[in-house]
């Protein structure tokens, strides 16, 4: 019996830290005594290019745990959604691989590569600079850090919304290993291995692997066909090596390979064709399906058409101690992103908007640090960053059954071969001054530039020969800069309570019109620029049982990228608006019991275009129009809980609830590709046995079937295309974990 209650004190033990609870070792012989030391575990961050306490950094950050991760049913990027205040994650239009991340209102959410991202997503400090491929998936992460707001010193250029740091597992000499089985509805079969040991004395290894497929949750409803699928394979292998007790160094080896079928929208407005014969009248080719989405649809391509995905990624990190104060890091990396997807973006059986998108993308990028910590309260992190970037892609867009004439349809395809070559260079400095016992300050400055080169060739061709063939192309180049400051003052209450105040610049670089199909659409666009000014705080209250964060903020969103449709053949990019932005947010943690925890965050947010110019409607004040991707109000509430069992066995399980706001997701603010204000619940349950090193888990994701759009394409001017993206239905999985 003995035996049992100090397995059970272990086993407490281990849960408390899976939930951030720090327990001094006397708790495990004496139970009765756990109440009182209970606490909230200190978190580290490092949000500052250094390991800090979550609670000592004056940025609103949200850190992820590997557990936290598992609790959440986290297996890709866009399960974060609606976890983070102010955040929206979802998988970008019409592509299995891309990530639509906005945060305080700001994100990019074309995958076109001649746009940059609004919210920079790194992977053990390596930058990804395309939104596609960064949905990846997170069965090796050892925690995720959301900074909210522009980032634009430590972090550079595309921050201007925020960034997304991920950490991976890394070896630490130790032999550990886990083995998951995992199955569920719509065909959902997946299979995971980690294991990490030592090499020799100075050099340990680690490797993981993930397999997962499902059928899909779209079906044709003719054919039968699925969409929407996931066939996803990965593979990580980490290298780190102790030279001496000054210099060690990392080499990471990372690889994706994705084969799924088509994502499939649904139409939610009616399709229209143009006959040459009278233009003044519109072709009517079909209505909308009408009730709530059934996730079922049509697609006109027939021939088994997939989207397909190879991402490959190296990197070697270098630590080098100079001496007591200075530390050096290097990281060079170099990415390789080969997709061929084809989208049927008016998502109907008719050939509106079908096109084919290929890429293939690499990149090499370069960054040295050095770190100075005087040891008397100052610290630093001085810093040169490289980037260089090649894109060249081949689309093909097919539309024949959009132009008649007298009637008769006609045969048109567009194919476009271009080429985008960036070089980005960037110098930064930050440094922290710790006055006194009270106050501090922060101050960094970064000096980025862009130099971007961009070539494009289209060609049309059709039945109507000279009328609707030709071919068009151009070359372009320009750059941009800009110097991106922050200073922020940060001031303790007491030794649990830090109030903060500061400003910050973010930039987003300038780019070329990735769909000038004429002379007139030749143009390049200005970088976008925010100013935020943020107050914060953060606390412990409770002996650290309860923690509370918080921030309310403003910002000044100058340039806005929009692209819009003109006509049947011009998509321009114009910076259109100026917004103010401006909200808060709030995240709390609590320790109930030594069993029992809550958490919740709340995000408020007012976005409004400040001015609005649309060339298309000179006289037209669009003001009062909404951005998209801004929802007002994002909430989130759970709870997790724990059974000890007589056995030295314990059941787990937990719950929560996301409210996301009413939000449009179109510039033009099309009434159909508006969401309302929807509740996703989900809910997990463990049950790890006596013996620790297995554990059996089921859980399940949006249990009320909530029906609700994520994201859309919108490209009126051809066809009425309106489509919208929606999010899964409800789902549900069984796992068995081994660990050894």
């Amino acid at each position: 019996m003995k035996s049992n209650k100090l397995c059970a004190a272990m086993r407490r033990s281990w849960l408390l830290s899976v939930l951030g609870i720090s327990v001094v070792p006397v708790a495990l012989a004496q139970a009765e005594n756990e109440e009182d030391t209970l606490a909230l575990d200190d978190v580290k961050v490092t949000a500052r290019k250094t390991v800090e306490s979550v609670q000592d950094v004056p940025i609103a950050v949200t850190s992820f745990s590997r557990e936290d991760l598992q609790d959440a049913q986290a297996d890709n990027l866009d399960s974060l959604n609606g976890a983070v205040p102010n955040m929206n994650l979802v998988q970008g239009r019409g592509s299995a691989s891309s990530a639509n991340i906005y945060i305080r209102g700001i994100g990019q959410p074309d995958a076109l590569q001649t746009f940059d991202p609004g919210v920079g997503v790194y992977v053990d400090g390596v930058y990804l600079s395309r939104i596609q491929g960064a949905l990846m998936s997170l069965h090796d992460v050892e925690r995720i850090e959301v900074l909210r707001g522009p980032q634009g010193t430590l972090y550079g250029k595309n921050t201007i919304g925020g960034a997304v740091n991920v950490v991976t597992r890394r070896p630490d000499g130790e032999s550990a290993g886990e083995v998951q089985l995992l199955a569920g509805d719509y065909g959902k079969l997946a299979t995971n291995f980690y294991y990490k040991g030592a090499i020799t004395d100075r050099t340990s290894a680690s490797v993981s692997a993930l397999y997962r497929m499902d059928n899909g949750f779209v079906t044709d409803r003719v054919t039968g066909q699925h969409y929407n699928d996931r066939d996803n394979t990965s593979v990580r292998f980490l290298l780190h090596s102790d030279i001496n007790d000054r210099l060690s160094w990392d080499f990471s080896l990372d690889y994706t390979d994705q084969e799924n079928a088509l994502t499939l929208g649904r139409q939610e407005a009616p399709l229209i064709a143009l006959d040459f014969a009278d233009l003044t009248s519109p072709v009517l080719l079909g209505l909308p399906p009408t009730g709530e989405y059934d996730f079922r649809g049509r697609s006109s391509f027939s021939n088994d058409e997939n989207q397909e995905l190879k991402h490959l990624g190296a990197s070697f990190t270098i630590d080098y101690i100079i001496n007591d104060h200075w530390q050096f890091k290097s990281i060079t990396a170099h990415r390789d992103l080969e997709s061929d997807s084809f989208i049927d973006i008016d998502a109907s059986a008719f050939e509106l908007g079908d096109v084919f998108v290929g890429v293939d993308q690499q990149q090499f990028s370069q960054e040295f640090q050095w770190l100075f910590d005087n040891g008397e309260g100052f610290n630093a992190v001085i810093g040169a960053y490289y980037l260089q970037e090649d894109v060249p892609s081949h689309q093909e867009a097919y539309a024949d059954d959009f132009l008649r004439f007298d009637g008769i349809p006609l045969d048109f395809l567009r194919t476009i071969d271009d080429d985008l070559e960036t070089t980005s260079y960037a110098l930064f400095a930050q440094g922290n001054w710790q006055l006194n016992d009270v106050w501090g300050v922060t101050a960094g400055i970064r000096y980025s530039k862009d130099d971007k080169d961009y070539a494009r060739t289209t060609s049309t061709f059709s039945q109507l020969g000279p009328f609707l063939e030709g071919t068009f192309a151009f070359a372009d180049s320009d750059s941009w800069d800009s110097v991106t400051p922050m200073v922020s003052v940060d001031y303790q209450l007491s030794d649990d309570s830090m109030l903060y105040a500061s400003v910050a610049k973010g930039f987003k670089s300038g780019g070329f019109n990735g769909r000038a199909n004429g002379a007139a659409d030749v143009s390049s666009f200005k970088p976008e620029t925010v100013w935020t000014y943020e107050i914060g705080g953060k606390s412990q209250f409770l002996d650290n049982r309860m923690r509370l964060n918080y921030a309310v903020f403003t910002s000044d969103y100058e340039d806005f990228q929009a692209r819009v449709a003109e006509d049947i053949s011009s998509f321009p990019v114009i910076n259109a608006a100026e917004l103010d932005i401006s909200g808060a947010e709030l995240e709390l943690t609590w320790l109930l019991s030594a069993s029992t925890s809550v958490y919740s965050s709340l995000g408020y947010l007012n976005s409004d275009y400040k001015k609005f110019f649309d060339f298309r409607q000179p006289d037209q004040d669009r003001s009062d129009d909404i951005p998209p991707f801004s929802p007002e109000w994002t909430f989130r509430i759970g709870m997790n809980h724990v059974f000890y069992l007589d056995s030295g066995a314990m059941i787990r399980f937990g719950v929560n609830g996301n409210y996301t706001d009413d939000m449009h997701l179109s510039v033009d603010n099309q009434a159909v590709l508006t969401q309302d204000d929807y509740w996703v619940f989900n809910a997990y349950a463990v049950y790890d046995f006596a013996n620790p090193a297995w554990s059996l888990s089921i859980g399940g994701k949006n249990l009320t079937d909530e029906v609700y759009k994520v994201d859309a394409q919108e490209f009126s001017s051809v066809g009425n295309i309106q489509t919208a993206y929606y999010g899964d239905p409800r789902t549900w999985y069984a796992a068995l974990n081994y660990r050894f």
